[in-house]
């Protein structure tokens, strides 16, 4: 095309691309894994330099030991020069804090896969709207700085997370090793990574020029991130930082000399945030959905292959609802037995009740008659007592009576004789 002819136009496809970018907004979802006390909290609030974790709504690892890994979302809206940005955050409360660990990464593994199906499922409908993508598209895995390379639970754990997520390798709290100790640990892990054969995300080179490209390279070249993290701001030669104070001086954790945190936020966040949202969707989605895929085709037999996915995932479907109402159907059995069982409980305690009644009733009675029965015989035992009472009476009146007559004749003649 000479130099002389008018544009056509199409140049400025970027732009109208910016444009309607800006105005949908941008979503990512990044996951935390690591043990508590890590400072994983700190580190995110230092990387969007906002206070997404506080400690009113969400308290600091020591109040936080549950018995078994959960998962925690949460989401935020951040706005950056005009860019929207709806940040979810994964946290894994609980992950490596029991006494035995063994299988402690099945609930981050099945809250990948969940992602995976909910999007599979939604991206499946005859009319689709704009997908919410809450798949997780880099996790931050946190190593505790020991000095002796990898536990077995990060080799497993990271084994089983590698195929479903972009994984970014972090060594926490670097503050609390020197420059050799904290470059030996970095060889060390990554040496334990190389043998087990784990695949951590690959920052692909986007460099236009060879500055640039040598930056990139350079950052690249920090992996593991040997980061720390603080939300105080302090002051060093009259400048304000983000650091922590120590007697032999601050700890900066925007300085490359200190810690690899820039380095991890501009690897991240400014230069590839795109690129993990890409290789989540081109990578772990699209291995999850082939996976799904020939799954349900070799159950439909050796012609399956050929089908209609979506008339699969229509079967699967309706597998699925007559699985549930099969289930609804048992619960409202068990639901009725239970129901049953309490009616004849409640009929059982009646009875029970009436029992009790009638036995208290009979033995009231047998008391009353009783009670009747010796009232007649005292008003008997008094009748016999008065009639006694009334002929011992009589009897000492006649024996009076006598006694008098008796001595009258005496003292007529004693009398007479005078």
């Amino acid at each position: 095309m000479s130099s002389g002819r008018e544009p056509v136009g199409f140049a400025n496809l970027p732009n109208q691309v910016f444009r309607k970018s800006v105005q949908r907004g941008f979503e990512f979802t990044l996951m935390v894994v690591g043990q508590s006390g890590l400072g994983k909290s700190t580190l995110l609030n230092s990387l969007f330099l906002a206070d997404i974790y506080t400690d009113a709504v969400y308290p600091g690892g020591e109040l936080r030991f549950p018995s078994t890994t959960k998962i925690q979302s949460s989401t935020v809206t951040l706005t950056e020069g005009g860019v929207e940005l709806k940040l979810s955050l994964v946290d894994t409360p609980g992950f490596g804090c029991m006494v035995d660990n063994t299988n402690c990464w099945e609930p981050i593994v099945q809250h990948l896969d969940n992602q995976f199906e909910e999007y599979l499922n939604a991206e499946s409908q005859i009319d689709r709207v704009q997908l919410p993508d809450t798949r997780v598209h880099c996790c931050l895995y946190f190593i505790a700085p020991t000095g002796h390379g990898l536990k077995p639970l990060d080799v497993e754990c990271m084994r089983q997370l590698h195929t479903r997520v972009n994984i970014v390798p972090v060594i926490a709290k670097a503050d609390t090793m020197t420059a050799e100790e904290c470059q030996d640990f970095k060889k060390k892990v990554l040496e334990d990574i190389h043998a087990n054969d784990i695949q951590i995300h690959d920052f692909p080179d986007f460099g236009e020029d060879e500055e640039e490209a040598q930056f990139n390279q350079q950052m690249k070249d920090r992996v593991p991130f040997a980061v720390m993290g603080s939300s105080s701001l302090l002051s060093v030669e009259a400048r304000k930082v983000r650091g922590r104070n120590y007697p032999w001086g601050v700890a900066e954790v925007e300085n490359l000399e200190h810690c690899d945190f820039s380095a991890l936020r501009a690897m991240v966040i400014r230069t590839h945030m795109q690129d993990l949202k890409e290789t989540t969707h081109r990578k772990h989605y699209e291995n999850y959905r082939y996976a799904k895929l020939a799954s349900t085709s070799s159950k439909g037999g050796a012609g399956a292959g050929e089908s209609n996915p979506l008339s699969q995932l229509e079967e699967e479907k309706k597998e699925h609802t007559t699985k549930m109402k099969m289930m609804q159907s048992e619960m409202e059995t068990v639901f009725e037995m239970k129901v049953n069982e309490k009616k004849k409980k409640l009929l059982d305690m009646e009875a029970d009740l009436e029992r009790r009644r009638e036995a208290m009733k009979t033995k009231l009675e047998k008391e009353e008659q009783e009670l009747d029965e010796r009232m007649e015989q005292l008003d008997a035992d008094k009748g016999v007592f008065e009639a006694q009472q009334r002929k011992y009476d009589q009897d000492n009146e006649a024996l009076r009576n006598a006694t008098r007559g008796r001595e009258k004749p005496g003292k007529g003649k004693k009398g007479k004789h005078s």
